[in-house]
């Protein structure tokens, strides 16, 4: 797939592989809460990147471009709200937080 090229992408993967592996530590009485809505905003970074990829348009690559930035900063705000209710060390929030910012300056 040419989506696997493409940097964006690779760091997209890295974050969400981050991502699983930071939640799996949250509470298992949030595994339909807040460790759901997490993954599902980090998985869907990438998946949007691959999907605009695989468009014929640029147009519409630069779409679901822009849609993953959308995820990516609502998985800025499920770490901070995670940290601030004590799911999530400071250190883990500050790392998948400089992670997104890196990704969103890509």
């Amino acid at each position: 797939m040419d989506v696997e090229k493409l940097k964006v992408w690779q760091s997209a993967m890295d974050l969400a592989e981050a991502v699983y592996e930071i939640t799996d530590k949250f509470p298992k009485t949030e595994i339909f809460g807040i460790t759901d809505q997490i993954r599902r905003a980090a998985v869907s970074i990438p998946s949007n990147i691959a999907e605009g990829k695989g468009r014929d348009s640029t147009k519409d690559f630069v779409r679901f471009l822009n849609i993953a930035k959308g995820s990516l900063y609502e998985l800025q705000t499920q770490c901070i709200l995670s940290n601030k209710i004590g799911y999530l060390s400071h250190q883990d929030c500050k790392l998948i937080v400089s992670q997104c910012e890196d990704l969103a300056a890509t």
